[in-house]
C-alpha cells in the first residue's frame, strides 16, 4: 500500500511541476524588453511565417560558441519569414554576468541581427519548458495565425566545431516548414549550460 501511494505521489508530482512546450503544442505570445530599450512581441511580425526562438546567454561556452551560427541563421532565414528571437532566460542575481547591461555590450559587441530579450521575471523560459543554454524552438504560423511548435532541441550535432556540423537539425526542421513539410527530426537533446533561476 505504501508503494502504491508513493507512486500515485510521484505522479502527482512530475504532472504538477512538469512544465513547457511540446512539438505540436500552440505556443503563446509574450512582452519582453529588447537590448535597444524597445518592448518585442512576436505580434510585431505580422508577415513572418514562423520563428526561429532561441533561450541564450552571454557567458556561457555553449552559448558562446553557438554566436555566430545563430547570427548566420538569422541572416538567412529572416527574409525568408522566420527570424531570431533570442531570448536570455537567466537571473542576473544567480549569474551576474547575465544582467541586462551586459546583454546590452554582448549584442553590439557581436552585432546581433535580432531582438535579444530580457526576461526579468524568468516566466517566458519556464513556459517554452527551455533547460539550457542554448535551448533552440521553432514555432510555425497556420492558417488560422496560431503559433504552433515544430521543434525543440538542439542546433545542430557539434557544438564544437561549426565546420564539422553532421546535422543541422534547427536548420533542417525550418527548410522541411519552408518546404511545406513536417520536420524529420522534431526534438533532441538540448547541450549547453543549465539556466541559472531562482528556485521559485
Amino acid at each position: 500500500m505504501k508503494t502504491i501511494l508513493t507512486s500515485f505521489l510521484l505522479i502527482v508530482a512530475v504532472n504538477l511541476f512538469a512544465e513547457g512546450y511540446k512539438v505540436g503544442g500552440r505556443a503563446t505570445d509574450f512582452k519582453l524588453k529588447n537590448v535597444d530599450g524597445k518592448t518585442i512581441s512576436l505580434a510585431d511580425y505580422p508577415k513572418a511565417k514562423g520563428f526561429i526562438v532561441v533561450f541564450t546567454c552571454n557567458n556561457c561556452p555553449y552559448a558562446k560558441a553557438y554566436q555566430d551560427r545563430i547570427i548566420a541563421l538569422d541572416q538567412k532565414y529572416k527574409d525568408k519569414g522566420f527570424p531570431v528571437i533570442a531570448i536570455n532566460p537567466n537571473d542576473p542575481a544567480v549569474e551576474p554576468a547575465d544582467s541586462y547591461e551586459a546583454m546590452v555590450r554582448k549584442a553590439k559587441e557581436k552585432s546581433y541581427t535580432f531582438p535579444y530579450l530580457y526576461d526579468p521575471k524568468n516566466e517566458v523560459y519556464r513556459s517554452y519548458g527551455a533547460t539550457n543554454t542554448p535551448h533552440a524552438f521553432v514555432l510555425n504560423k497556420d492558417a488560422q495565425g496560431q503559433l504552433i511548435v515544430k521543434y525543440i532541441g538542439a542546433i545542430d550535432d557539434n557544438y564544437q566545431d561549426a565546420s564539422s556540423v553532421q546535422k543541422p537539425y534547427l536548420e533542417n526542421a525550418v527548410k522541411a516548414l519552408l518546404s511545406g513539410k513536417e520536420p524529420e527530426t522534431a526534438v533532441t537533446k538540448a547541450i549547453g549550460c543549465s539556466v541559472k533561476s531562482k528556485k521559485s
